[in-house]
Parts: structure tokens; sequence; C-alpha cells
């Protein structure tokens, strides 16, 4: 399937609302009637569930019954003019306070957008008069860009928004700048009926613990692009993307520029239509690759974060996450840029090479943002960390090598079963490698006439040898750079050998007779 151009319905302006969005409004304005001029409330909705709309006509609605003026704060510019769009829409006049905005006629605007950067040096400048301003709402308010400007507005009623209510910075809880949180509509919900598509997601397992944390708590751009530009994660990308995403509209999402580029160059080497895009590019570049990705049905756009927020293109059929957060919110948003419904799109497919699945869930899990938003740090230390993530791996064979063994049964080897039954037993460790390659030589005698078949099948399990070696390194708590390559070289060698000296008697023990000459 392929989607050429959008058929979702506009809505009108002011008008036509779900009943989940009535519903929420009038939360909001209870919350308004019943607590203090300086009260501070969240509101969480899922990204594609139309928090922009809600929160326009919260606007509309308070300025018709009250005197007071409203700020809408924004963190991106790509944001702050659709965010003046969709308020324009409402039949809200708006105001829109960018670098280069003239304000000798802010007396005659009752509603104001801004990004937080050009709003803290208007204000600091004594530039925009907001005594008369009674209601400031923050859109993406996790970013903690916005606390600084808190300080500005000490009686007004904030509304911070945002699909993910745990903050960007791990000192700087939401609930320390937050009276209250209201939770909306769930994922699940919005799926069932009819708002999102329905995420199909492939978690492809890789060993994350060359990644180094930095200071915010994510993982470096320096370590992720050691890890994504080499040629093993390149080819396992490509061929992620043959397995599941090809001729699907697709977004490719990566930790560094580097990354991107190494991506850029990889596919179209390969002859896929593909575009980079990140920070650097200028408005004019940006608009005509996001033109270009629109109107070609097969595309991919590889980038880095900048489409994470402030991005819908509901033609989007194919999400790669190629690289790894520890951010929940960066993860929602990023599978979010899929999830916009179309007529004939009721799913969209993930591809997670970054171990964020097993990290964080599937992405619409029943998480508790209550408990959340309460105690961050409880849900945070509850995460594993990629040491016990990857304990926990199993390596699973592409379709296409998986057919290639179809004569058998069961492909799989647990080494660290294995290894704790060998310790028991009294055994050595170097057991747990004989008992692998006997099992890598069965199913490749299962699967062939001769023994010229199975060492040409042999050259083909060199991903699962390398997942065996690097399991069992671990559990030897021997894991060098050069041990675990001479192990990986050894166990070839070795394998190679029992079926060169062994094919006969194992083909007779699976079959019952010997093979033809």
């Amino acid at each position: 399937m392929s989607i050429s151009q959008t058929e979702l319905e506009e809505r009108k302006a002011g008008k036509d609302l779900y009943s989940y969005q009535k519903g929420a409004i009038d939360k909001i304005f209870k919350a308004f009637e019943e607590s203090p001029d300086d009260y501070h409330l969240l509101y969480q909705l899922p990204t594609g569930g139309g928090k922009t709309v809600i929160f326009s006509e919260i606007v509309r609605q308070y300025l018709k019954h009250h005197k007071k003026k409203v700020l809408v704060m924004t963190h991106r510019i790509e944001l702050c003019k659709q965010t003046s769009n969709m308020l324009t829409e409402f039949e809200v006049v708006n105001k829109v306070i960018d670098s280069k905005a003239d304000l000798s006629d802010q007396g005659e605007y009752s509603c104001f957008v801004a990004m937080v950067e050009t709003l803290n040096n208007r204000l600091n400048d004594d530039k925009l008069d907001i005594s008369d301003i009674g209601l400031v709402i923050i859109d993406e308010a996790h970013y903690n860009s916005f606390t600084k400007l808190f300080k500005f507005f000490s009686q007004c009623f904030i509304l911070g928004v945002t699909a993910t209510p745990l903050s960007s910075s791990i000192e700087l809880p939401m609930t320390d700048n937050y009276d209250e949180l209201i939770v909306g509509e769930s994922i699940e919900s919005l799926i069932q009926n009819g708002f999102l598509a329905r995420a199909e997601m492939f978690s492809y397992n890789v060993g994350l613990t060359s990644l180094v944390v930095g200071a915010n708590g994510d993982y470096t751009v320096k370590s992720s692009e050691d890890l994504y530009t080499a040629n093993d994660m390149l080819t396992k990308l490509i061929q992620a993307y043959e397995e599941r995403s090809k001729g699907k509209k697709t977004l490719i999402f990566n930790n560094g520029i580097n990354t991107s580029l190494h991506v850029y160059d990889t596919f179209r080497k390969a002859g896929y239509p593909i575009a980079h895009l990140d920070n650097t590019n200028t408005k004019k570049e940006r608009s005509q690759i996001l033109k270009w990705f629109k109107k070609t049905p097969d595309a991919i756009l590889t980038s880095v974060s900048i489409l994470t927020t402030g991005f819908d293109e509901p033609t989007v059929e194919s999400i790669i996450l190629n690289r790894a957060t520890k951010s929940l919110t960066l993860y929602y948003q990023m599978i979010g840029r899929g999830s916009r419904v179309l007529k004939n799109k009721k799913t969209f497919d993930v591809i997670d090479l970054g171990n964020n699945f097993h990290r964080f869930g599937p992405w619409g899990d029943d998480l508790d943002w209550q408990r959340i938003f309460r105690s961050p740090n409880y849900y945070l230390d509850s995460l594993l960390s990629d040491e016990e993530l990857e304990s926990n791996f199993r390596y699973e064979m592409p379709d296409e090598l998986r057919a290639e063994f179809a004569k058998s049964q069961n492909v799989h080897f647990d080494v660290q079963k294995t290894y704790v039954e060998s310790i028991r037993n009294g055994e050595s460790s170097k057991v747990v490698l004989e008992r692998s390659i006997e099992q890598h030589a069965r199913i490749c005698v299962e699967n062939s006439d001769d023994v010229y078949d199975a060492l040409a099948l042999a050259k083909l399990l060199g991903d699962d040898i390398d997942f065996r070696i690097n399991r069992y390194t671990k559990c030897i708590s021997k894991s060098t750079f050069n041990f675990v390559e001479w192990l990986k070289g050894e166990y070839r060698k070795k394998l190679n050998a029992y079926l060169r000296s062994n094919f006969d008697d194992v083909f007779e023990s699976i079959h019952g007779y010997p093979p033809e000459d």
C-alpha cells in the first residue's frame, strides 16, 4: 500500500470538536473556576490527539468571557507559526512575537504567540506589556526552557500541555512547577475510536553497551555515531528496511548529523529515493525536501530530531528508530510521527534499532501518567539498564535467512542456560561452545544434501555466531575486544571442521540413513 495524498478532512474553526476534546476543555475550565489565579495546571494528551485544537478553543472561550489577555509559548519557530494559524482558524486574532516583530501595535491584540527565547529577551528588555495577561499556555511543556519565564507570570493561570508529562531534565521534575495533572484520552482509546493508527512494532536486538550516557541523561551523540555509522549497523538498517518497509513512505530518526549522512549515502548507493534533513538546512531547502517527501509515495527521509515536533505528514507509513534513547518523551514523539490516520491507513510500521521497545514497552502501553508525574524518579529507576536488557535478548533469524533453515523446527540455542547447567554439573565452560557448534552443525545438516551445502549454510550464520560469542564472553566475564574477535574466528573454524568430520554421522542420525554418494 502506498498513500499518495492526504485524505484527512479539515477541521472547521471553533467547530467539530470531538467529545473527548470537549470533555478536556470542560475539565480545564472547571479547574480555572475552582483554583487561585496563579494555579499551574498540566494537561496530557497523546501526539495526534489535537492538543493545539483544544487549547485554541480554550483561548477563544477565555477571551470571550474574560477581560484579560492570553499568551501562548512554544519552543520552536515552526510550532509558533502552526499555533498562530490554528488560533486564526478559531477566529482568534493573534500576534506572533518573533525576533523581527514590531511591538508598537501590541495594545491592539488580546492574544500573543511567542517563542520562549525571543519572549525572554523582550521581557528582560521590558518591550512587552504583560500586566493584563491572565492566561499563559505552554506547548510541549516538558521542555525546561519555559521555567525561567514563570517569574514574569506569578499572578497568571498557567496551562501546560504535553504528550508526556515527564521533564526533559531529571533535576527539574514537572511536579515542581505544576500543581495538578489532568490526563486526557489514552493512545489505545484514540486508536480504537479511529483517531490514531496502530503501531506494528518490529524490534531488532542491538548491543548498546558501548554507548555513553551524557550529562542530560541520554546517550551522547559521539558514542551513538561511533556505533550507528559502523558498517554492520548500516547493513542491519538497510536489511530491516528491506524486510519491513520497502516501498513505504519512511522516516528514519538518528542521533547525530554524521549518522544521518551515512544513512543517506547507504540508501542512495542501494538505489532508494532518500533525502537528509537536519537543523543546518535553510528554510528553502527544508521546504523543498518536505514537499518532495510529501508527493513521493516511497520516499525515505533521514533526519536528526528536527521532525520530532511540529511535523505532521499523515502519509508516513513506516518509522525507523535508528538510535537508542533513554527519553520516554522522545520515544513517543518519534513514533507519533507515523500515527496520523488516513482513510486507507489504519496501521503503520515501527522498526526499532535501539532496544527502545524493550526499554519503554509498546507505544501506547497503559502508563500511569499520574504516578510518573508525581514520582518521576521512581519510573526512571525502574527502567532496565542496557546490560539487563541485552541479557534477555534472543537472536532471531531474519525471515529470508530462516527460510534457508526451513526444515529445522528450532534454530535457537540458549547460551546462558547452557552455561548455568555446565557450572552446576561441574563441567568446563568450554562445553557451552562445543554444544553450540553441535547445534549449529545439526541445523546446517538438516537443510543440506551434502557437506558442501552444509558449509555454505554455515557461512550464513555469522550474526548468530557473533551473538552467541558475545553472550558467552559475558557469562565468563572475559570480553576484551581482541579475545572476543579471536573467539569468533575460532568458532567458525571449529564449526567448519566439525561439519567436514561429522557430516555423514549427523545426517544419518537425523534421517535414519546415510547421505547418498
